[in-house]
């Protein structure tokens, strides 16, 4: 696999530009995005499905800042071919772009205080929603393209355990995330039943505590990027062994299962976790 690689590297058509530098720009967007929307939910009575109209947008722009900034952990630690890819530095601008786009929409839905997504009042809307759908697809190959760099970069400056969770991570991200998402866009929506008005929700994350609710599981799928490399890096400071990771990631995917097919049974998440 390292000497696969290394021919990947030396024949990547490498570039001038370090894909470091637009991660960079976009994880510090993000991240002040985050702030702004966070700000505007202070600023700003209106709701939306009995949730705070601006906390999709601050949901959204933390979740990006967290994706691009581990990539921005990742790729510092990739050796210069991989680094100036055109591979790499065409995931991340093409990743980049996509994110911009769902952000610009999504928060542009949030000041006319309407839906962003599962919205189908109008051709426009429903088109749009298709792009998003475009979009997290574009992502995803994103998070493949980095992953794949860092299982691949025999130069890597990443020990044994903590490369294995890149890649359990993100092979779990791109298949538990497509899995779940297919069932949210097939259900039409993020509930398995009919929640009450004013029925409980796990503060902050909005969560039903009262029927099934899909996105916990597609919180799972997204964040085995972050979890699995983390393990990885906790695993090999302990010095248990690689096999730990493959036990570890063996239980996050058993757990994502678990929330996912709870909520298509139609019960709340099985938690001892506060509600409003």
């Amino acid at each position: 696999m390292i000497a696969l690689g290394r021919m990947i590297a030396d024949h990547a058509f490498p570039t001038r530009f370090d894909s470091l530098v637009p991660i960079g720009h976009l994880t510090v967007f993000f991240s002040g995005l985050a702030v702004l929307t966070g700000a505007m939910m202070g600023l700003d009575p209106r709701s939306l499905g009995e949730m705070p109209v601006w906390l999709k947008p601050f949901k959204f722009s933390v979740s990006f800042a967290i994706l691009f900034g581990t990539y921005a952990l990742i790729v510092a630690r990739l050796s210069t071919p991989f680094r100036h890819s055109i591979f790499l530095l065409g995931a991340i601008v093409s990743s980049g772009a996509a994110a911009l786009g769902e952000i610009a929409y999504i928060s542009a839905q949030a000041a006319r205080g309407e839906a962003s997504h599962f919205n189908d009042s109008s051709p426009y809307h429903e088109a749009m929603y298709g792009l998003m759908g475009l979009g997290a697809t574009i992502l995803m190959i994103g998070v493949a393209v980095v992953g794949a760099a860092a299982t691949l970069d025999g130069r890597t400056r990443f020990d044994g355990s903590t490369r294995l969770g890149i890649a359990l991570g993100t092979a779990l991200t791109v298949v538990l995330t497509f899995w779940v998402a297919g069932a949210l866009a097939g259900n039409g929506g993020r509930y398995i039943g009919l929640p009450t008005p004013g029925g409980p929700r796990i503060p902050v994350l909005g969560w039903s505590r009262e029927v099934g609710d899909l996105r916990p599981a597609h919180f799972l799928s997204l964040h085995a990027l972050q979890v699995l490399p983390l393990a990885g890096w906790l695993i090999g400071r302990v010095g248990i062994g690689r096999s730990a990771v493959w036990f570890f990631a063996a239980f996050y995917a058993a757990l994502t299962c678990l929330v996912f097919f709870q909520a298509l049974s139609g019960a709340p998440l099985a938690l001892a976790l506060p509600s409003w």
